[in-house]
């Protein structure tokens, strides 16, 4: 049979960086194929040039037989091959309807045919299980599971030969995951090759048949999903042996430094009371739009509090700015890098250290020098792979910089760590990487409260666990009183 795709010696560099040395790739029709590596392997610099985003220096292409080298991603669509970015590529300020047919708009003696064009819109949707989303809604009223749903059904539009799923899950709840298992099949059985990557192995042997390994720009293992092991994939990724994929370090919990007392919001959250002590790490479980995204908010005065108190150590009162909450001790990461956690035009520098200018002053004057060593030493600590620390955060991968934005709180030495979805889009070693040091930083005595779609990151990491459902947290309670499935109970009011 003939690949769908072939990809021969396909180089890339970026000035000295070398992002890809040299890999092959065959796709087949009807197959599910997992990319699979640590943040920065080389993963989203070959899809890119898969989907005619980037050209590659080097290598060639064939798509069913024939020479493919598109001039960019409309070209690549015109050839049947679509992507889906972990990073959202839409447009928030105009409708669903637009969004879906932008680019692939079909029209008559000049004008579009907007009935038509509705009616294809309608049907991608409903075909995604999302009836209820409104073409003529505007994208930006939508949540991250909304406009993931827009996205694929954008994809869909064309007739697509291959796609390209880049973390696809990172924004849906279980639910909408289950429906993108499920059309992800209902495509393979039709024939379209799809594309999967993403960091949670358990998805992959749920959807995939084959899967490749890449590390460091390489193509360094590849077989059927089901004959390797997980732990052998890991190693395949990371290079050497994972042995603890929650590792824990001993702490000790003490006395409530965040103390909520039923504490409102605007819409959410809705009368939510709790104690963090030093050295504990609390978990927040919920659905999408369950309210646990706005109480971070709220306790780092993001979103207004419109009843209730906050409590940070000897501070008390209904609310403060993110400034004030910095010096009460407070860090914050957010969910959405993209758009708020991270200035992504400027510096890895200036990103970590925005929070603790200290450090780098002397009589008012910042110092470059001594603002560079500082951040050195927090980017080791987290194993972020940079050239150096002038480097537009913007050119690291999403993993990368999903630990630039966590790395900032450990420079900034909070004592209060709110980290909202902290190992979005990071690979399985970093993750574990990360799990310690938020380990570590307990054992020193700061508390940290974690949200997270993940149930066996919250079960593996955690001490203690609550679950918010439409606004309102229940009773917090030791991890091992809770099972997942009085978890997903709770979180879907069925408790």
């Amino acid at each position: 049979m003939t690949p769908r795709l072939r990809m021969t010696g396909i180089r890339k560099s970026y000035g000295p960086t070398a992002a890809l040395r040299g890999v092959d790739l065959n796709l087949m029709p009807g197959e599910v194929h997992a990319i699979v590596g640590e943040n920065g392997a080389g993963k989203s610099t070959l899809m890119k040039i898969l989907s005619g985003a980037e050209s590659p220096d080097a290598g060639a292409m064939e798509l069913d037989g024939t020479a493919y080298r598109p001039t960019g991603p409309q070209a690549a669509r015109e050839r049947g091959v679509a992507m889906i970015y972990q990073e959202l590529a839409i447009c928030p300020d105009l409708t669903v309807e637009a969004n879906v047919t932008l680019g692939q708009e079909r029209s008559g003696y000049g004008f579009l045919a907007a009935d038509f064009n509705r009616a294809r819109v309608v049907a991608a949707l409903a075909q995604l299980g999302h009836p209820e989303i409104r073409p003529d809604a505007p994208v930006s009223s939508l949540n991250p599971a909304g406009r993931q749903v827009v996205e694929i059904a954008r994809a869909l539009l064309s007739d697509v030969k291959l796609l390209v799923l880049d973390e696809p899950t990172s924004a849906l709840a279980q639910e909408d995951a289950t429906r993108l298992f499920a059309l992800v099949k209902a495509l393979k059985a039709k024939g379209v090759t799809v594309v999967y990557i993403s960091h949670f192995l358990e998805e992959i042997e749920t959807v995939a048949d084959r899967f490749t390994v890449l590390r460091d720009g390489l193509a360094v293992g590849s077989g059927k999903v089901g004959d390797a092991t997980r732990e052998r994939i890991v190693e395949m990724m990371v290079g050497r042996t994972v042995t603890e994929q929650y590792p824990r370090t001993p702490h000790a919990i003490g006395a409530p430094v965040l103390e909520l007392t039923d504490v409102c919001g605007e819409e959410q959250p809705n009368g939510v009371s709790l104690a963090l002590r030093r050295g504990e790490i609390l978990g927040v479980a919920g659905i999408v739009g369950s309210g646990r995204t706005e109480l971070l908010r709220a306790v780092y005065g993001l979103d207004p509090v419109r009843t209730g108190r906050v409590k940070v150590g000897a501070y008390s009162g209904e609310c403060a700015t993110p400034t004030e909450r910095i010096a009460q001790g407070v860090g914050m990461v957010s969910e959405d890098r993209k758009a708020e956690g991270l200035a992504l035009e400027l510096s890895i520098r200036d990103n970590v250290t925005l929070s603790r200018l200290g450090d780098g002053a002397t009589f008012g004057f910042l110092s470059r020098s001594r603002l560079r060593s500082a951040v050195g030493e927090v980017l080791t600590r987290f194993g972020v792979k940079f050239r150096d620390a002038d480097q537009a955060v913007s050119e690291l991968s999403g993993g990368n910089q999903q630990k630039v934005a966590i790395a900032r709180l450990f420079h900034q030495r909070a004592d209060v760590l709110l980290l909202d979805e902290p190992t979005k889009g990071v690979d399985v070693g970093s993750k574990a990487d990360i799990y310690r040091q938020i380990g570590e930083a307990a054992a020193s005595g700061k508390a940290v409260l974690v949200v997270s779609s993940y149930l066996p990151e919250l079960f593996g990491v955690c001490d203690t666990l609550a679950v918010m459902c439409k606004g309102k947290l229940s009773a917090v309670r030791p991890v091992g009183e809770w099972t997942p499935e009085q978890v997903i109970a709770v979180a879907t009011g069925s408790l």
